[in-house]
């Protein structure tokens, strides 16, 4: 047998053991379209197994949710895919693990009485109703509310007197609910938490004198403190309860997983994508691209202004972060390439997904360096830093534009980072500085394309690293990990010493010619903002 056998049967074994021992962690991750699963072994570069459920927002009575019973439906789902994957790798299911963690979408709204029971429907941070909330808000904190926040949705609920608000007992997000249900505790990562409303960065904490602010702002229109109807502020690798019986079943309708596993702080996507790409410390930042696409940058220090562009966050252990975030990322892109791949089909030389993102992103880089005058706007949904209320997805091109596929595929990749872009000039206008912006999501699977073009947008080196295509599951599936090794070590020692040691990283250095012809398509996008705003009125 040879030397090459005898290390990979070692490596089967070695998994198969720390399966059954617990001696791994799991991380599950309600994303905007895929509910996924990932499990890592004690290295948390071993990815063990994984599973996945996608499912889909719906606009209901003008607003974007999500059925609460799919949340379940889908939990189960791919808990259930990475078990059968385990046993499919690994010949063995799961049934205990070292640690879990839950993270899903940020912001929004779920809003609970007394006995636990949904007041109103799954409030997503894809919905800008709340713009009466959001600017009050703003001027009475001093810093920037955006729409999505769930503070700005509680607020509006009072503004608007609606019928729950007298039966308010715990408002959450959507990890911190599932976390809930796992686990009978009213926590949150303070990432997460961050996006409830704003942090104290020296405290760990909500920020104590908004919180008096507020609650005189809304006093004898809520039945309880603002402080009393938010989850409890937890930090990274901080005790955050253990799955009950009930939490169990309700995970694995099966009985065959055990309770009584710790749970990490439940965590925000944007937390896990900072996790994900080692982008805890100042001077890095990342880029998460999926149904929204949003820039995280950790700061040296305070933003001199308020800018409704950008919003104040916190890393999971509760440094200040300023976030760009964009309602609007990949949807748009992905439509268009199941087009392409319905005429291949239609052709009679039909192609994969996979295949028909590869060929177009590819063509893309024959493109001109201006997209060759072509736009492409991504805006299913409003988009506030565009100055967006609604959003009309539009392509658009003059007479003499240079209509090719190349060109309009960089049209679309470029259309992708727009807004996102509108936000990082004004970071930079701040005099924030980059040593490096890392990239996850799935439109980076192609190599050296969206990579390539992200960093012209920037104009800043771009990283992608081997586990990008995995994102938030893993990022949360580190966080648990993180649960055992947290004393005596910062997270960002861990992530730099234990976890990326030894990640190999793909670096895009800005070309010259695309950090122009993407100067230019910005500046003509900019303009073409006022097309959208007159198809949202027109259509």
């Amino acid at each position: 047998m040879s030397d090459t056998t005898d290390t990979s049967d070692t490596t089967a074994t070695t998994a198969r053991d720390d399966i059954l021992a617990g001696r791994t962690s799991l991380g599950i991750e309600l994303g905007s379209t895929r509910i996924k699963a990932c499990l890592i072994g004690p290295n948390a570069t071993d990815v063990l197994a994984t599973g996945s459920f996608a499912w889909e927002n719906r606009l209901e009575d003008g607003l974007w949710t999500y059925a609460i019973d799919e949340v379940w439906t889908g939990l189960q789902a791919a808990y259930a895919a990475l078990v059968a994957d385990a046993e499919n790798r690994h010949g063995v299911r799961p049934e205990t693990f070292g640690a879990i963690g839950i993270s899903a979408m940020m912001h929004g709204y779920l809003a609970f009485d007394a006995k636990g029971e949904l007041l109103t429907p799954f409030r997503t941070w894809r919905n800008t109703n709340t713009g009466v909330a959001a600017a009050e808000l703003t001027d009475l904190l001093g810093v920037n509310i955006p729409l999505r926040w769930s503070i700005a949705h509680l607020h509006q609920a009072v503004v608007d007197g609606e019928e729950h608000v007298p039966q308010l007992d715990f408002v959450t997000t959507l990890a911190g609910y599932v976390h809930t249900r796992l686990t009978g505790e009213r926590v949150l990562g303070v990432g997460d938490a961050s996006g409830m409303f704003p942090i104290d960065s020296a405290t760990g904490d909500y920020d104590a004198r908004m919180l008096q602010a507020y609650d005189a702002l809304a006093a004898d229109r809520l039945p309880a403190s603002a402080k009393d109807l938010l989850p409890t502020v937890r930090a990274a690798g901080a005790a955050a309860g253990s799955l009950t019986e009930e939490g169990a079943a309700l995970l694995d309708p099966t009985g065959a997983l055990a309770s009584g596993i710790p749970l990490c702080p439940p965590e925000g996507d944007a937390g896990t994508g900072m996790v994900a790409t080692n982008s805890v410390s100042p001077r890095t930042g990342n880029v998460s691209a999926g149904t929204s696409i949003f820039a995280m940058v950790v700061l040296e220090r305070p933003l001199a202004e308020v800018h409704h562009e950008l919003d104040l966050v916190t890393t999971p252990a509760g440094d200040a972060v300023a976030m760009v975030h964009c309602n609007n990322g990949a949807s748009e892109l992905a439509a268009w390439a199941g087009l392409f791949t319905r005429f291949s089909a239609a052709a009679g030389q039909p192609l994969s997904d996979d295949a028909v993102f590869d060929a177009l992103f590819r063509e893309a880089l024959d493109g001109e360096a201006d997209a060759g005058g072509l736009l492409a706007y991504n805006h299913l949904a409003g988009e506030p830093i565009a100055g967006l209320t609604e959003g009309r997805p539009l392509f658009v091109r003059t007479p003499d534009s240079a209509f090719t596929l190349a060109n309009f595929m960089r049209s679309q990749l470029y259309g992708v980072f727009g807004t996102l872009a509108l936000g990082m000039q004004v970071l930079a206008a701040e005099g924030v500085e980059l040593d490096r912006m890392f990239a996850h999501g799935g439109m980076f699977r192609t190599a050296g394309v969206a990579q390539r073009f992200l960093a012209g947008a920037l104009g800043a080196p771009v990283a992608v690293g081997e586990l990008a295509s995995e994102g938030g599951a893993w990022g949360i599936a580190v966080l648990a990990s993180y649960l055992a090794r947290a004393e005596g070590q910062t997270l960002g020692e861990y992530l730099e010493s234990d976890v990326f040691a030894s990640a190999s990283l793909a670096v895009a250095d800005p070309d010259p010619d695309d950090v122009a012809g993407f100067t230019a398509y910005l500046d003509r996008y900019r303009a073409g903002l006022a097309i959208e705003a007159a198809a949202t009125t027109a259509l």
